[in-house]
């Protein structure tokens, strides 16, 4: 995606939105400006929808019944009773997973597309439908599998009350004394099983509702609603897709605190709806992951393409060396 938006010059537009750059622009966009770009988009995207985000966990990990009047109620009081800035309590620790995951994710995706192009005959050109899905679903994993533990960390720091844990570093601690470093990683085969069809729908379908519009308005860049708007229905598609497995992960990242058991992914699922109901159990806060979803989605996107377009003309004005 780093490279799918610079080429003004291109005969083609789908060629202009989803090819890699000229070797001379390549040689100028190094992972070290997508690592940049990444963390800034997925601390921006993150940020925004911090509130909603805890209030979707605080839901998922627990039996009660989710409806919007529940989770603006709860915003309400948590605001009245800790204060506004307590909304985004546990963010601290979504900072520090989202900077690396983001930078990770969207680098990699970088590297992906450009390994695969070549792999499947496609060097330079846009990739077909299922290399572009499959980039994406790989870049996720890999930024998965590098954080997993801060995801963990966040999880706890949003479900727990302050006086549990006092910062980042007393989570990690705390867990690995009283239920052991493996604990770290409970909910990663979820996470893992989730994150393959979230992240590749995710750039599968920005990519191309980008490739469609470079066709039907004949323009290679966006403009910054478009993309809001094109990473909105990424957003929504993959979370919908994937959901369910969040819901899982969750649980397990939270057993600790929650007095729960959950020893496998089936497992998990199985007792959640036996107890709560398909619906109401494996799909409780879905309905403020289509708020939230796409808000972060589209900011993340779009927030990434702007930050790319700076760096390349701040490269092309020389401000750069490599």
């Amino acid at each position: 995606m780093a490279h799918t938006v610079q080429d003004h010059q291109m005969a083609q537009p789908q060629a202009a939105v989803l090819s890699l750059p000229p070797s001379g622009q390549a040689k100028r966009w190094t992972v070290l400006d997508s690592l940049l770009c990444g963390a800034f988009a997925g601390a921006v995207a993150k940020t925004v929808i911090a509130p909603l985000d805890r209030t979707k966990i605080i839901f998922q990990v627990s039996s009660q019944r989710f409806s919007a009047k529940e989770a603006f109620r709860l915003l309400y009081c948590t605001y009245m009773k800790d204060g506004f800035l307590s909304l985004w309590r546990g963010n601290s620790a979504t900072m520090v997973r989202v900077i690396p995951y983001a930078a990770i994710q969207f680098s990699s995706h970088d590297q992906y597309k450009r390994i695969l192009g070549g792999y499947f005959g496609f060097q330079g050109k846009a990739l077909p439908p299922f290399p572009r899905f499959l980039a994406g679903s790989l870049a996720g994993t890999t930024a998965a599998m590098l954080t997993y533990p801060l995801d963990m960390v966040r999880a706890r720091m949003a479900v727990t009350p302050r006086q549990m844990y006092s910062n980042i570093l007393h989570v990690f601690v705390r867990i690995t004394q009283e239920e052991g470093i493996k604990t770290l990683y409970r909910g990663f085969c979820p996470t893992i099983l989730g994150v393959i069809p979230y992240s590749g729908i995710t750039f599968f379908t920005y990519e191309t509702l980008k490739n469609l519009h470079a066709e039907r308005t004949r323009r290679s860049q966006p403009y910054s609603y478009e993309r809001l708007a094109f990473g909105a229905c990424a957003g929504l598609i993959g979370q919908s897709a994937s959901y369910p497995l969040d819901v899982v992960r969750r649980r397990m990242q939270t057993a600790g605190v929650t007095g729960q058991q959950y020893g496998s992914v089936l497992g998990t699922m199985k007792t959640i709806v036996v107890q709560e109901g398909v619906v109401r159990g494996l799909y409780k806060g879905l309905s403020m992951n289509w708020i939230k979803g796409p808000i972060a989605v589209g900011v993340s996107f779009t927030t990434f393409d702007l930050m790319h377009n700076l760096l390349h003309k701040m490269h092309q004005l020389g401000y750069f060396t490599h």
